[in-house]
């Protein structure tokens, strides 16, 4: 008889934690106070241990601030085991409850822990998916996420995205529902549905988590119905995020999806929505909700309560390459975010991501995240970037 030994993986210390600020042609994001190309809104993280593999992350937080960060929660992480991602993690979520829990630590611990994982993966020869629950699909439709525009540009929008290969499209943020012009905004989606695909999808983003959002429950209502009538997919952060009750009642009352969840923190804030029935879709943030660690939680948690899981991708081609191993590592997840003509996602891999004949995306099957970072390319948007590639300590 022969007999098997098993071998345990020895530790692998961390032994750096770097920031990245990404800067230099951020995308805009249709808010009300506007990002300009030189504002820093998303940062990469680098951990780098003593066995010479480094994890990569993503964080949606500006850099300075994620710095700043980085530099609180280091003493937390150094020496650590780079190869327990969770329990790593929750320490980091306990101990920086008193430096403001939800908020600017808890995105920067996003990106650490995306990285955590992205080790685990490179030092046991597994995509992430593996780790976190299996593969059950090869490959995912993307949605190409784009600001709304008015009418006739809307179109040209629409169908230059089209052209290039997307068969499934949201749009969002910009004038819509700004305006106090319910006409104006069903001819911005009655433009966009003209230059749909056969078969194409179509879905609205309100943007309420902008600052001052000037509509409410009646709006929401109103606009869930046109919006049905058009047969729009889902309807997506119609309400401020906070209005819980709001949420609630639009959500018994509308004839399409209700969809939100993107600016809320830690698998705590979503049970709440989850356990009154405010949404149809839940729409965590990899990179700012705590990691793939909090986001697989949510979703598994969203699966229990009967509620639909897309997440939420408006960042970086690392938060695409983290959504894609969460899209097959659970049943009946269909469909990813990618913003469409976004340098940080375009422009920042080695291989970049590619749309099949089908407009369907591949999930990476090799070690970690499954994609490799450019150093060139994202040295043209972050003066961080040497650190990223090259331990100094």
């Amino acid at each position: 008889m022969i007999k098997e030994r098993s071998q345990a993986i020895a530790p692998v210390r961390i032994t750096e934690i770097v920031a990245a600020p990404l800067f230099g042609d951020s995308p805009p994001g249709g808010w009300s106070n506007e990002i300009t190309p030189s504002d820093s809104i998303h940062t990469l993280i680098a951990v780098h241990t003593d066995a010479g593999i480094t994890g990569y992350g993503s964080v949606f937080t500006d850099g300075r601030l994620t710095e700043s960060a980085v530099a609180q929660l280091a003493p937390l992480l150094l020496g650590e085991n780079a190869l327990e991602p969770e329990r790593v993690s929750e320490k980091l979520h306990q101990n920086s409850f008193w430096f403001g829990r939800g908020g600017t630590l808890t995105h920067a611990i996003s990106g650490i822990d995306i990285a955590l994982w992205d080790i685990l993966g490179k030092a046991t020869g597994l995509p992430v998916c593996m780790l976190v629950g299996g593969r059950h699909r090869e490959k995912v439709q993307p949605y190409c996420s784009v600001l709304m525009e008015e009418p006739g540009e809307m179109a040209a929008v629409i169908a230059r995205y089209r052209e290039q290969g997307f068969r499934a499209f949201k749009i969002g943020w910009g004038p819509f529902g700004r305006r106090d012009d319910p006409r104006r905004d069903e001819a911005i989606v009655a433009a966009a549905l003209t230059e749909l695909p056969e078969g194409g999808k179509l879905f609205v983003d309100a943007g309420a988590s902008d600052a001052y959002w000037p509509n409410g429950l009646k709006w929401a209502l109103r606009t869930a119905d046109m919006l049905a009538e058009h047969g729009v997919g889902w309807f997506e952060e119609p309400l401020v995020p906070d209005a819980l009750e709001d949420f609630v009642t639009l959500r018994k009352a509308s004839r399409l999806p209700i969809a939100g969840g993107e600016v809320m923190t830690r698998r705590q804030s979503f049970l709440p929505y989850l356990v009154r029935g405010a949404f149809d879709i839940v729409q965590p943030d990899v990179t700012k909700v705590g990691g793939l660690s909090e986001q697989r939680r949510i979703m598994h948690m969203a699966q229990d309560f009967g509620v639909r899981y897309v997440g939420h991708g408006w960042n970086t081609a690392l938060g695409l390459a983290a959504d894609l191993q969460l899209a097959t590592a659970q049943p009946n997840v269909d469909l990813v975010e990618y913003i469409g003509g976004s340098a940080y996602v375009d422009g920042l891999l080695a291989d970049p991501f590619q749309l099949d004949a089908d407009g369907m995306l591949a999930i990476p099957d090799t070690p970690g995240l499954g994609v490799t970072l450019d150093p060139e390319k994202v040295a043209r948007y972050s003066p961080q970037a040497g650190r990223l590639f090259s331990q100094t300590k």
